[in-house]
């Protein structure tokens, strides 16, 4: 009886873990490139360029677009629109 509750545990486990890893990736569409010394790091998690900008005020840096983001209507590389 304890195998069983075992494997079943197990199974759930693989089931749960395996949903939450093919959720979509979010990627915002600005970066901030922070300034410093050692040319500081950067940050790709703003929703608007008003937002990223405030955050490198004062600090040094800029903002710039996010090359990895793709708009959520955004078609993969190749695919075509259907015709109407």
């Amino acid at each position: 009886m304890r195998t069983v509750f075992i494997a079943m545990a197990a199974v759930v486990l693989g089931l749960i873990v395996n949903a939450t890893s093919s959720r979509a990736e979010i990627t915002y569409p600005w970066c901030a490139q922070y300034g410093g010394t050692d040319g500081g790091g950067n940050n790709c998690g703003f929703v608007t360029l008003e937002q990223c900008r405030m955050t490198v005020s004062g600090m040094g840096g800029y903002c710039y677009t996010n090359p990895m983001h793709r708009p959520s209507g955004a078609l993969a590389e190749g695919a075509r629109r259907p015709r109407r």
